[in-house]
């Protein structure tokens, strides 16, 4: 095991943007964060100084790329670490309809040789490291065999680390956050396959929420990654920065919205509207004093075209003196 727990945020479509990861970097200065999902086909023909872009704070960051194609992800993979990333994710864990007709996502598990080409390709283009996002299983073929032998093809490619989704994946039938709910999380196959491959980093990822939840499972793997419970209350990370980092490093809640605030006057500047930022920080007072008044009032406010800093400041005197 680590000495410092592996602790990070997961990647998350529509929420983990650049201006998430640079507020939840001002909660916890040390849990790794992670990019929304980018494919392989949007950096290579799409805008990619916007869809790369984040600030200096963020690190430790990495960039989740999804895809199939060998050549492209590798290409891909030089873009992020030419960029700054500190780790190149490839995602082979999302169970959308629309990501499987991509072909990638959740059915690469299905097409382990193709995705052991990709981790090649990738590793011979960069120099830091190339992990893989994984679930137990798909649809039917979801035994502990198969599982294993998924693992250890990759692991052959050069992929050390394993960030898995406790839950196997239905690419039909279930929509995406159906998908994060429905089928059972099964921990003790993510413990066995820390055992079986005790040279690898295994990160447990899917249900957890609490510290109690985290200590258990790092007594049986190398760390986990904290999803919707990150997002719905994000001053968890505060907690978390206690208890496995740097506690001098902890900003009371509204310390980090005074913190934040420049950053959003500078986004404003540039044309973002404020309801972009505003919806990540909604729950930055869950289970406080006015935190329900705190949420109404930027969700009332914010969309506003005329809108600035000064609604979350004013939402900021609903809670400020009252919550820590």
């Amino acid at each position: 095991m680590p000495s410092t727990p592996l602790i990070s945020v997961a990647p998350m479509m529509d929420c983990t943007d650049r201006h998430d990861r640079y507020f939840l970097r001002l909660i916890a200065p040390d849990v790794l964060l992670y990019t929304e999902m980018i494919t392989a086909q949007a950096l290579t023909y799409g805008d990619r100084d916007k869809l790369l872009a984040y600030d200096a704070l963020e690190h430790p960051v990495a960039l989740q790329l999804g895809g199939s194609d060998p050549t492209m992800l590798s290409a891909c993979a030089k873009m992020g670490e030419d960029r700054g990333y500190d780790e190149i994710n490839l995602n082979v864990g999302c169970p959308s309809p629309r990501v499987s007709l991509g072909r990638f996502g959740a059915c690469l598990m299905l097409e382990p040789d193709l995705v052991a080409e990709c981790v090649s390709a990738m590793n011979q283009s960069v120099s830091i490291p190339v992990t893989v996002k994984c679930r137990i299983g798909v649809d039917e073929q979801d035994s502990y065999p198969l599982l294993h032998a998924f693992i250890a093809k990759i692991a052959s490619a050069g992929c050390k680390t394993f960030i898995i989704h406790a839950r196997k994946a239905w690419l039909s039938g279930l929509s995406p956050k159906q998908n994060r709910e429905v089928p059972p999380l099964c921990y003790d196959v993510v413990y066995q396959i820390k055992k079986d491959f005790p040279s690898l980093t295994i990160i447990l990822n899917g249900g957890v929420k609490t510290i109690a939840d985290i200590n258990a499972h790092l007594a049986l793997v190398d760390g986990v990654m904290i999803g919707r419970a990150a997002y719905s209350n994000p001053y968890l990370l505060a907690d978390i920065q206690a208890n496995y980092f740097n506690n001098n490093d902890i900003l009371s809640r509204p310390e980090v919205v005074n913190q934040f605030l420049p950053y959003v006057s500078n986004q404003i500047k540039n044309g973002v509207k404020l309801t972009n930022i505003t919806r990540h920080i909604l729950g930055l007072f869950q289970g406080q004093w006015g935190g329900a008044a705190w949420r109404r009032y930027l969700s009332q406010h914010a969309y506003l075209k005329t809108s600035g800093i000064e609604i979350i400041e004013q939402a900021l005197l609903l809670v400020e003196g009252r919550s820590c």
